[in-house]
């Protein structure tokens, strides 16, 4: 699950990068993380340090909820990640980068689902209640209410009610390429993940969206929330040229 880390902890963090050099932010759209975020900016500016900030808003299950102001930021969170750390390698500048990290966010979607909530350490018990028999569409990843809740169903339809509102929101037509991301919210089964990655590419192929790239696992979890999102990116020659670039880090490894 991520937690918002203080500003102090972001601007030693800050400081860590390139021997305090120009630092781009990449914040989920959650109001606490926002908040902290632009202390740290604050901080490290103060220092001389140059501090850019992209705030990724992908989530098209709630406009609005008690947590934020506008959409949340979930899943194409990691994809700009990866992509601006592909472009920072070629040494572009804070402003390129940051403008790529806009690019990235403007062209990704995402939307979750819970088969089970959380239970985070300080509380002790689970973050809400959910019955054996249903699951919750549109959650957040820390929890939050999604648009509703429906009986456990096939995955199939699960893939259905999470790609159609991703598909009419930016919107995908026939003939674009994406990079698929199904993630796991931390207790799905890597298995169950595959499985919703082979209805979704069935379900855009029958509409004509080609996955030319896919990442499947849990990269952006919840603890023990089972449950997944689907993250899907409209991809150009230079964003799958960056996510193709060699890649060494504890959760992603290729080419390198």
């Amino acid at each position: 699950m991520f937690t918002s880390p203080t500003p102090d902890q972001m601007l030693d963090a800050t400081k860590a990068v390139n021997g305090g050099a120009g630092v781009l932010h990449i914040v989920k759209n959650y109001t606490g993380d926002v908040m902290n975020f632009e202390m740290a900016a604050d901080l490290g500016q103060g220092e001389g340090i140059e501090v850019e900030a992209v705030v990724i808003d992908d989530d098209v299950a709630v406009q609005d909820s008690l947590y934020t102001a506008g959409r949340r930021g979930v899943g194409a969170t990691v994809l700009a990640e990866k992509i601006c750390g592909a472009a920072a390698e070629e040494k572009r500048s804070l402003s390129e980068v940051a403008e790529l990290c806009r690019k990235v966010n403007a062209n990704a979607r995402s939307m979750g689902m819970a088969l089970t909530s959380c239970i985070v350490p300080a509380a002790g018990k689970p973050t809400f209640d959910l019955p054996e028999d249903e699951m919750e569409i549109g959650i957040g990843i820390h929890g939050e209410p999604g648009r509703e809740r429906v009986k456990l169903a096939p995955a199939a339809e699960i893939v259905e009610r999470l790609t159609t509102p991703i598909l009419e929101d930016l919107p995908f037509e026939q003939g674009d390429q994406v990079l698929a991301f199904v993630n796991g919210m931390g207790g799905s089964p890597l298995l169950e993940l595959y499985v919703i990655y082979n209805d979704l590419n069935t379900l855009l192929g029958e509409r004509g969206i080609t996955i030319t790239r896919n990442l499947i696992g849990p990269y952006i979890t919840s603890l023990e929330m089972a449950g997944c999102s689907i993250t899907l990116l409209k991809l150009d020659d230079e964003l799958t040229r960056l996510w193709d670039a060699p890649v060494k880090t504890a959760g992603l490894r290729w080419a390198a």
